[in-house]
């Protein structure tokens, strides 16, 4: 059996899709009578062959509303079903109805190095579907102008590493790297490992006297952190590969920065 209403999250909007037969009767309704949201918007299209009715909105529009959990961002809003007036006015033979729609987007993930392109499929219910935020971490050139063609290092050189979460049309965000770790295989939980920020985003990598390591500042906008470490290596291993992995996380941009969402750099002085 079809499911009577489905719910797509996508990076910057939501997508419902209603069977007209709605109620699961044999009746259909039409698609005047179903809006989405407060602000009551009408659908985008319609599939006569299915006999569906989709809207597409943007996470904001449509009068929708946006809560802040630990762990996700949430989108709801409303689908109202009005039926209208049948031909006689005396009886009604359907009632109104409202279905609750969510959209949820983890508000952490870990990336490594590397262009990461998160790929998905985004899961559908009848009511609630999730979906990722576009988190990337990048090891860009001098400038801070272009990705760097990855051509070695060597001891002495700077990483310029820029981390970045897609924001459009989401609530605005503030991007955090909560924590590095450098290792010699893939995975942060492979040994040796050496940590380059830990603590909730202190850059401990500056700690030590002979680095500069630190957190680039002022932010180039708040969904986007940058921070410079000076190349190492591992101490008495011939490889000389190094696996960076990071987990970011995003707080609203309006929300202060506190010990758990923080990017902190060492002073020296």
């Amino acid at each position: 059996p079809h499911a009577p209403v489905a719910v797509q999250c996508q990076e910057a909007q939501l997508e419902v899709t209603v069977h007209r037969d709605l109620f699961g009767n044999g009746r259909l309704v039409s698609a005047a009578e179903l809006s989405l949201g407060p602000a009551a918007c009408k659908h985008s299209r319609l599939d006569p062959a299915r006999n569906t009715v989709t809207f597409s909105a943007g996470l904001h529009e449509c009068g929708s509303t946006v809560q802040v959990t630990p762990d996700s961002l949430i989108y709801r809003t409303l689908l109202t079903y009005e039926p209208g007036p049948g031909s006689n006015p005396v009886i009604v033979r359907s009632s109104p109805a409202v279905i609750p729609i969510e959209c949820h987007y983890p508000r952490r993930d870990n990336v490594s190095s590397g262009a990461i392109r998160p790929t998905w499929a985004p899961f559908n219910s009848a009511l609630a579907a999730e979906e990722k935020l576009l988190f990337s971490l990048r090891l860009m050139n001098e400038d801070w102008s272009a990705e760097r063609a990855f051509t070695g290092f060597r001891l002495g050189d700077v990483l310029n590493i820029q981390a970045e979460v897609g924001t459009q049309s989401h609530v605005p965000l503030r991007l955090f790297v909560d924590s590095c770790v450098a290792t010699m295989s893939p995975g942060a939980e492979a040994s040796p490992h050496y940590a380059i920020i830990d603590f909730n985003g202190c850059l401990v990598d500056g700690r030590s006297d002979a680095t500069s390591s630190a957190f680039v500042t002022p932010r180039p906008r708040q969904d986007m952190l940058r921070f410079q470490i000076d190349v190492f290596r591992f101490a008495g291993d011939p490889r000389n590969l190094i696996y960076i992995a990071c987990h970011l996380k995003v707080t609203p941009a309006e929300r202060s920065p506190d010990a758990l969402n923080k990017a902190c750099s060492f002073n020296k002085a």
